[in-house]
This record gives C-alpha cells, structure tokens and sequence, in this order.
C-alpha cells in the first residue's frame, strides 16, 4: 500500500507539472497575441528560450536555495520511492520558470535577447528561490516567526504572492529601467495606439493558461490525499468573477475581457483551499475590475508602458490575493480559518519588497553593464527580423 500511495502521488504531481508546464505555451500565445505583428516570432521563442535556461538554474542552483536539495548524488539514490522528489522538482520548476514568463510581456517589443536571458538565470537561480524559501520551506525561521507574532503562518497555497506578485513586482523595474516602447508616448502629450496583432491568438493564451491554472491550483496539495475539491471549485468561481468584472469594467474590450479570468485566478491561488466559494467569487471579481482600472491608469496616465500589462495582473491581483486569504480564509466569512490579515499583509509586503529589490538590481546592473534594449532601429525594424533574422509570416522573405 505505502508503494500504491507513493506511485499515486507521483503520477499525480506529474500531471500537475504536465498541466503547468503547459501554461507557458498560454504565456507565449498571450504575448503573441498582444504585441505587434513584428515581434510575434520573439514572444515565441523568449518564453521556450527561459524555460531551458530556468530549468538549468533552478535544477542546480535555486532548488538547493529553496529547499536545501541537491541532486547531485547517484540515480540510484535519485530514483527512490517512485522519484517523487524528482517529479516534485519538475512541478516547482514550471512554477519558478512562470517568472520570467510574466515579466517577458511586460518588456515584450524593446528589449534585448540574450541580456533577457541573462536576467532569467539570475532571478530563478537566485531572487526567486529566496523568497520561495522562506514562505514554503521556512527558511530562516520566516514562518515561525510568523506564527509567534500573529498566532498563524503566512498562507500561500498555490502562488499568489510567491508566483505571480513576485513575478509581477520584478517586471516593473524591468518595465521601468527598459523605458516606454519609441512612439508609444508622443512629446505633445499624445498616446500612440499599439493595438494588439491578434485577437483569436491573445484568446487562445488565454484559455491554455486558464485550463492549465487547475492543476498549478489543485495539484498544489502534491499528494492524492491532500488534493481538495474545494480548491478546484474556488478556481472556478474566481475565475467567473473575475470574467465577468473586466467584462463590465472593461466595457466588453476583449482583450479586458480575456485577462478577466486570469486575473481572478491568480488571486485566487493564496487562498484557494480556505475560502468558501462566494468569498472565492467575491475576490477573483475584485481582482478582475483591479487589473482593468490599473491597466488603464498605467499606461494612460502614468504612461508605463507595461505592454500586456502584467503589473496589474500579476502584480497588484496577487498582492491582493494574498491579502484576500487573510479576510476571506477567516471563519467570519465562512472560511475554514487558521488564518492571519497581519500575517498575510506581512507576507506579501515582503513579497513586493523582495521582488522590487531583485528587479532594480538584476536589471539595474545589465543595463549599466551591457545594455537591455534594442536600438532605435532594431526597435522599429522589430524584434523578429532584428533577433531572430525571420517574420511571423515571411511574406518579405519570399514574396520578391
């Protein structure tokens, strides 16, 4: 029976890695989809491009950061009870890998490639498996410390702070330090419209990062026997609220309107397996008129040039969600409690602390050093032919 359950868990962990690993082909179309004809190829293959290079660092350097696991031993040793460890890191690492996915949209037309994945390897490698560390493995006492303060640990189910506010407060240094995209913010005031290429494509990101967030959210127990149906419905329910709040907010504009549910989802995450569904529903509608409100104060009035925006969606709706956890997770709300607001409101203010400080400096020492953006004519040429040496349709290619 003990062989059973460890074979189960890990068929079930893989599945789960297998459902998120999916979720970066919803990040490459969502990015494809956004930016202009001339940089779609980019999108493309930045998105692949940082998953590899995540995977090398977080395979020898930020897991043993996170959880003090080093794999450098026998595949004997390796493959013990099934290879649940293994399976264990594959999950984490398709987590870890979704931070230089979100901050990818948010530099997405104007930046440099191979400083790009330069500042991959350092945030998964180093800035990302920090705070990891701390939140789930308890690493320097964060979490008792935690419960001796405020009588229960800081909650992050499945990634709200940890994931996506961390990934979302690391873009806007990036975002910030890149500058606005040439043109975009015209000296006489004026907002030059850069309207996204493709529609079906933003959809199709859309609905792959959605179906796949179940399983970033369910498989989050990481065993058969912790794996709650609350969860599942919770997702569900935040996701609807947050469809419908950028629907309306957003005054049915479909690009509003298909980040609806992933910004429900992503504040969600945190506290997924404590809310009672109307609670799930109540934050994931928040979370969902937030990112619309703050997309267009943004990039209209504060002229970011956050291109899909991923400030506001990770950024802002994952703080939230895990503030969230700690209103909507108490018992007076009908949630199962055995939560904290002061803690959660610790947890992710040091989130965003932690974040902004890896940002600035990740990106801060690459552009001082060897320069983060392309040059003006690189820019206007775009991405695609100035990188990768080929378009998205390659009509200019053959058609002479």
């Amino acid at each position: 029976m003990d062989a059973f359950k460890s074979g189960a868990d890990t068929l079930f962990l893989l599945l789960g890695a297998i459902m998120v690993l999916a979720m970066h082909a919803g990040f490459a179309f969502l990015e494809l989809g956004t930016v202009r004809r001339k940089n779609q190829v980019n999108a493309l293959v930045k998105i692949l491009s940082d998953f590899a290079v995540s995977t090398l660092m977080y395979f020898f350097i930020g897991y043993g950061i996170a959880y003090g696991v080093s794999f450098m031993v026998g595949a004997d040793v390796l493959a013990q009870k099934n290879g649940y460890d293994l399976v264990k890191f594959f999950f984490l690492l398709t987590f870890a890998a979704a931070i230089p996915a979100i901050v990818s949209g948010g530099i997405a037309e104007r930046a440099r490639f191979y400083p790009q994945l330069a500042a991959t390897a350092l945030l998964v490698g180093f800035v990302y498996p920090f705070f990891e560390g701390l939140v789930w493995n308890n690493n320097l006492g964060f979490q008792d410390t935690m419960a001796n303060l405020f009588g229960a640990k800081f909650h992050d189910f499945a990634g709200s702070v940890v994931v996506h506010a961390v990934g979302g407060w690391v873009a806007l240094p990036a975002v910030l330090l890149l500058g606005a995209r040439r043109g975009r913010y015209r000296q006489d005031g004026a907002i030059s419209a850069h309207p996204p290429s493709s529609i079906p494509f933003l959809s199709l990101g859309a609905w792959i990062l959605t179906v796949g967030w179940f399983g970033f959210n369910v498989m989050s127990a990481q065993t058969v026997e912790t794996a709650s149906g609350l969860v599942a419905v919770n997702s569900l329910m935040a996701m609807v609220g947050g469809i419908l709040a950028a629907l309306v907010v957003g005054k049915n504009d479909p690009g509003f309107l298909h980040n609806g549910p992933l910004a429900g989802l992503v504040a969600v995450c945190a506290g997924s397996d404590l809310m009672h569904p109307a609670g799930a529903l109540v934050t994931g509608g928040i979370a969902g008129a937030l990112f619309v409100w703050m997309f267009t104060v943004t990039q209209n009035r504060w002229k970011i040039d956050d291109v899909l925006g991923v400030w506001p969606l990770h950024g802002l709706c994952g703080a939230w969600g895990g503030i969230a956890a700690g209103i909507f997770g108490a018992q007076a709300l009908g949630g199962i409690g055995g939560v904290s607001f002061m803690a959660q409101l610790i947890g992710t203010l040091l989130g965003i602390l932690v974040a902004l400080a890896g940002g600035f400096m990740v990106y801060g020492v690459l552009k001082k050093s060897i320069g983060i953006r392309l040059d003006p004519e690189e820019e206007f040429n775009g991405a695609d032919l100035s990188i990768h040496k080929i378009s998205s349709t390659a009509e200019r290619e053959t058609n002479w």
